[in-house]
């Protein structure tokens, strides 16, 4: 399970990467600037959920191996 969330956290920074590239930084929120934007966050709270998710498994490893 770490490998897998490892990957989907790689795949969702380059997805960020990726969208930083397609913003027009003289007019942010028009076209497909705004696309980008959506995008760029969308990724920034799925590395969020699955960090998450990884620190409660790791919780849950430690209070299970008690």
């Amino acid at each position: 399970m770490k490998i897998f969330t490892s990957i989907l956290v790689l795949l969702a920074l380059a997805l960020i990467v990726f969208n930083i590239t397609l913003l027009d930084f003289s007019n942010p929120f028009q076209g497909d600037s705004a696309v980008a934007f959506i995008g760029i966050a969308a990724s920034f709270c799925a590395v969020l959920i699955l960090l998450i998710f990884r620190i409660s498994k790791r919780i849950e490893e430690k209070t299970n191996g008690r």
